[in-house]
């Protein structure tokens, strides 16, 4: 798709109360989980209860082959831009438009709650209304002081403040405001759960309490069985072994299996609340009559983390002063049947759940399509939805071409022109996929080929084997990474290709983030 005309061409639309009011462009919910796993969801495997998005799946549209960025503040620039992270200029995005900058001069009102992790601050790059934390991680119980409303500093309440449902609270105050001014909207809704601290209400908690003693084996089985039974993964995908260095659940101590069913009682409790915020803001929609004309659209940053940074064990996690995390052992759970997490370029780091549903959406509802898309697809999606451009100048700056392509075929139940490759690289670990073949590189490791047609838990190697498609998938990826992407040059050496060399990719770039 190409967008020719400049950006000042919309300017001269004079988009009077009259029109808008019998504007028949779809609202827009653009709802962003924090690590969470591909099968962390009900409708994508997991024992965890998501009544609301399960039903928001089975009325429309499920992604098994939808990618991020296996990174918090990557996805989010990639998300909002529309393009790869420094093709955007990292975190200040420079060189691409928000999407609010995109719809907002084409009569779209747009609002923002929760997590930013980005330069400057919302009300700064187009939205109208924002609420919500410009750090990337916080405390959900008293916040920090990054905390924003309409641009101006939020002093969060001393008691009966959780995040997840304060935004929620601002995203349904927005919705009203919006309603009256019976405008087309954008909302982009990105919480901070599940990501750590594992911070959960103690009645969210006690709803999972002991439903993980069984530990991480069997239920990662039973994701695995579920995820079968709905059709989430095609026929032959096999379960990844565990992961060398996490021990059967049988092995461990029984201090050991108690702390770990909690920690993940604990998660679980978060993704629940996540789930009746998201049933919150449905039910909204609903009930103001927007639903009918709103496309929601939700997906994940990355894939589950596999992270260690618990402090405070002692203190029960619903305890401000508290600070859980869980790690590799319940992460590979998370992101069930894949291997690797979070920062990975591997399918368990950056395959996303990824539900829509809404006007445009022909397929029989509940289906699975098994087209890739990516995160830098959501722009050009939403340019097209709301009749625009994407622009070639903005305040001054020339802006990059947006790198996505629009997801509607996908919505309309065609089959869509792929991307001719997707792009992946956060620090030492990258990873480029064309066609079904797939290389891969973790933490500056030999390069590894695997054909996603047949294979999607990446199990059988084929570097050896077809060396010179291994070689082409490398080649591209060199391209991309520095005439695309324009990483730095410390993000582009070569990996350790002969098993000799070390790896020196501990990226000196001071400008990607630790969330």
């Amino acid at each position: 798709m190409r967008f020719l005309i400049a950006f000042g061409f919309v300017f001269c639309f004079a988009i009077s109360s009259l029109v808008t009011a019998a504007d028949s462009r779809p609202n827009i919910v653009l709802i962003m989980a924090d690590d969470l796993g591909f099968s962390d969801l009900g409708c994508y495997g997991a024992e965890i209860e998501t009544p609301n998005l399960d039903r928001l799946a089975n009325q429309g549209l499920r992604f098994n082959q939808f990618y991020n960025t296996a990174k918090c503040h990557s996805s989010r620039i990639c998300l909002l831009t529309g393009l790869y992270m420094f093709q955007a200029g990292n975190q200040q995005m420079d060189r691409g438009v928000t999407l609010a900058e995109a719809l907002k001069p084409a009569g779209y009102r747009t609002m923002m709650v929760g997590k930013w992790h980005l330069d400057g601050q919302p009300t700064e790059r187009g939205f109208d209304r924002y609420f919500g934390h410009l750090s990337g991680a916080t405390n959900f119980f008293t916040g920090d002081d990054t905390f924003r409303l309409n641009g101006k500093p939020f002093e969060v309440p001393a008691t009966g403040f959780y995040t997840t449902d304060a935004k929620t609270d601002y995203a349904l105050k927005f919705l009203d405001e919006s309603k009256e001014e019976q405008k087309p909207f954008l909302l982009y809704v990105a919480y901070n759960a599940p990501h750590y601290p594992l911070h959960v209400k103690e009645s969210d908690f006690r709803k999972y309490e002991g439903r993980y003693d069984v530990g991480w084996d069997k239920i990662r089985e039973r994701r695995f069985e579920k995820q079968q039974q709905l059709g989430i993964l095609p026929q032959g995908t096999k379960l990844s072994p565990r992961p060398e260095g996490v021990s059967a659940w049988r092995d461990l101590s029984e201090e050991e299996r108690q702390w770990e069913s909690e920690r993940m009682a604990a998660y679980a409790g978060m993704v629940d609340c996540l789930d009746q915020n998201i049933g919150r803001l449905l039910k909204r929609l609903n009930d103001s009559g927007l639903a009918e004309n709103t496309l929601v659209m939700f997906c994940s940053d990355n894939g589950a983390c596999p992270f260690e940074r618990t402090r405070g064990k002692q203190l029960r996690p619903w305890d401000p002063k508290s600070y859980w995390t869980y790690d590799v052992g319940w992460a590979h759970v998370g992101n069930t049947p894949f291997r690797w997490y979070k920062q990975n370029q591997h399918e368990g780091g950056i395959t996303s759940p990824m539900i829509v549903s809404g006007p445009g959406v022909k397929m029989k509802p509940g289906s699975v399509t098994d087209q890739p898309a990516h995160l830098i697809d959501l722009m050009a999606t939403c340019v097209e939805l709301a009749k625009t451009d994407y622009p070639v100048s903005y305040e001054g700056r020339s802006i990059t071409p947006v790198q996505g392509r629009s997801l509607t075929p996908i919505f309309a139940g065609d089959v869509r022109e792929p991307h001719p490759w997707l792009y992946f690289q956060f620090s030492n670990n990258r990873a480029l996929r064309q066609g079904d073949l797939k290389a891969v590189s973790v933490k500056g490791r030999p390069w590894e080929l695997y054909d996603l047609a047949v294979d999607r838990s990446e199990l059988n190697d084929l570097a050896s084997s077809r060396p010179g498609d291994l070689e082409a998938l490398k080649n591209r990826w060199y391209e991309v990474a520095q005439n695309t992407e324009q990483a730095p040059l410390n993000l582009r050496r070569p990996v350790g290709d002969s098993g000799k060399q070390k790896n020196k990719q501990k990226s000196k770039n001071r400008s990607v983030k630790p969330n």
